[in-house]
């Protein structure tokens, strides 16, 4: 999948680059013609094939991800991971302290989304399509996180921390962090 949508990104810039720096000076100092030439015709094809075959191949990707992460999330509930905003268990339950542990995604909704947000941004109201698309990038975080968590042999995570910024329209990028400990016998059955 990878490897189709770098060639219909590598077919979209090449097409738009000739379509651009070759079609538009051809078109307007050269053509008497209006007919367009073959060489032309493919930098359109080109692009035009290029955004389609990205636009498939993302929708495909987006698709296997999201079953993946519904089989994810299932056995996760399995595990008994317990997550605190607190520096420390009351009774000093921690036994070890094995470090820092983080999960990280960018998230962005589709253009239809966006456009519906803005239109709600415009006559007000909760903007649902950002509130669930922060919801899916917080829950994807945590989820990393929580396996880095697992695969360390930890316990619980102490102070989680969230942190969000912008990173260019309506996509986000979400972090959260937190310290990977180990419990003492004791806290665990309490």
């Amino acid at each position: 999948m990878i490897i189709l949508r770098h060639i219909g990104s590598i077919a979209f810039v090449l097409g738009i680059f000739c379509a651009v720096f070759f079609g538009i000076p051809w078109y307007v100092m050269v053509s008497d013609n209006p007919a367009l030439p073959w060489w032309l015709k493919t930098a359109i094809f080109c692009l035009l094939g290029g955004i389609l075959v990205v636009l498939l191949t993302v929708a495909i990707e987006q698709r296997i991800k999201r079953e993946a992460s519904t089989e994810a999330y299932a056995a996760e509930s399995d595990h008994p991971g317990l997550l605190l905003t607190s520096a420390a268990l009351a009774g000093g339950g921690i036994s070890e302290t094995l470090g820092l542990v983080q999960g990280h995604t960018v998230y962005a909704i589709w253009l239809g989304k966006d456009l519906s947000a803005i239109i709600r941004l415009i006559l007000g109201g909760e903007l649902t399509e950002y509130t669930e698309m922060m919801g899916r990038a917080r829950d994807a975080a945590t989820s990393r996180m929580i396996a880095r968590a697992v695969d360390m042999g930890a316990d619980a995570i102490i102070n989680v921390r969230y942190m969000t910024t912008s990173v260019v329209g309506s996509a986000a990028e979400l972090l959260v962090y937190g310290t990977a400990v180990r419990l003492k016998q004791k806290s665990l059955s309490t």
